[in-house]
């Protein structure tokens, strides 16, 4: 069912995803093809708050580090013709997920557990990937942690209006192929 209506008034377009999966990469290409302006919400919650994601995430704790999204996801809601790209939790919280829905087009950039875990692996930034001592979890732990946040969220990712697969595609193919499902819903 194509609201085709609907999203041209709201062209605002939403990329979630897992950690790993290419929003902040393909974010800013896409933005700029499409002749959008491009906003990445965790940027703009480490400049507002003079802090890293993982430190927000350590200081104030994840409950209220969602909160904090979902406030801005209401605010940057207002805006035409941007892309933004969400954090990979934002919008594992239902009523988050139908403001998203209800005001732009959601993307879904989908990634196998393996391709994330490949992706992931070496980054030191990724809170939700720590151990409780702070040392990043590795191997067969890494790998299940990830199925289990995956398969959490899934139920949420899947809602969104298009799905991508980001795997074996180089950025400009997955942008191209995003192009393409986009010109159903919006003109551009």
């Amino acid at each position: 069912m194509q609201h085709h209506d609907h999203h041209l008034k709201h062209s605002i377009i939403y990329l979630t995803g897992f950690m790993g999966s290419g929003k902040s990469t393909i974010g800013p290409i896409l933005a700029n093809t499409l002749g959008y302006e491009f906003v990445d919400l965790d940027a703009v919650l480490e400049q507002r708050e003079k802090m890293k994601v993982a430190e927000i995430f350590k200081v104030r704790g994840e409950a209220r580090f969602r909160e904090m999204e979902r406030e801005l996801v209401h605010q940057l809601g207002t805006r035409e013709r941007r892309v933004v790209a969400l954090g990979g939790g934002t919008i594992v919280h239902q009523s988050t997920l139908e403001e998203v829905c209800r005001k732009g087009l959601l993307i879904y950039l989908q990634s196998s557990p393996a391709s994330i875990y490949q992706r992931v692996k070496s980054k030191k930034n990724r809170p939700l990937l720590l151990q409780p001592d702070g040392s990043l979890m590795e191997g067969e732990q890494l790998v299940r942690h990830i199925e289990t946040l995956l398969s959490r969220r899934s139920p949420f990712y899947e809602q969104a209006h298009i799905t991508v697969s980001i795997d074996n595609r180089l950025v400009g193919q997955t942008v191209d192929a995003i192009v393409k499902e986009l010109r159903g819903y919006v003109k551009f």
